[in-house]
């Protein structure tokens, strides 16, 4: 079984899937930009199981304890995710040749964070997947921006319903 939760300090961040920075009826778009346009991501079902057998495949062989898949809001947001799930931080570098919002929020479909101790067998999968950084410390750091505490993350994030109320 694997859960969402980052574990330990240490373990290194893949990214499996392709990322091509999909924006359209994205929550970035809608959430932060005000705006509902743009098709959906395409889905490519041969892809789509190809990726989700190679992930459970991972996870059964107990290489894979730490895995969130990545959908509404794309890679950012499932990081911090997980990130709050094992108050743990991570530094990561979004994946090259993109604008920077369309890595972080992109929502392209059939892709997975996981942390891992060993990355070798996730990169030998058969599937797109590439290191993307690092879990530990107590803020998510992305290469180039400033940190974000983990903690300070978590209590916007449990606090917001009680004082939506």
């Amino acid at each position: 079984m694997a859960t969402i939760a980052l574990k330990k300090p240490g373990q290194t961040i893949v990214l499996i899937g392709e990322t091509r920075g999909h924006l359209g009826q994205s929550i970035y778009l809608r959430d932060i930009l005000g705006r509902e346009e743009g098709p959906p991501p395409p889905v490519d079902l041969v892809a789509e199981r190809r990726h989700g057998e190679a992930v459970r495949r991972l996870i059964e062989t107990g290489v894979v304890a730490t895995c969130h898949d990545l959908s509404d809001g794309g890679l950012l947001l499932a990081l911090a995710e997980m990130c709050m799930a094992g108050k743990l931080g991570a530094s990561i570098a979004l994946p090259p040749g993109l604008a920077p919002h369309e890595a972080a929020f992109g929502e392209d479909q059939g892709r997975y964070l996981v942390a891992v101790d060993d990355p070798a067998p996730v990169l030998a999968a058969g599937v797109p997947a590439m290191v993307l950084g690092t879990t530990g410390g107590a803020d998510l750091t992305l290469a180039g921006q400033a940190p974000i505490s983990v903690a300070r993350l978590r209590a916007a994030h449990e606090a917001w319903l009680p004082a939506y109320m």
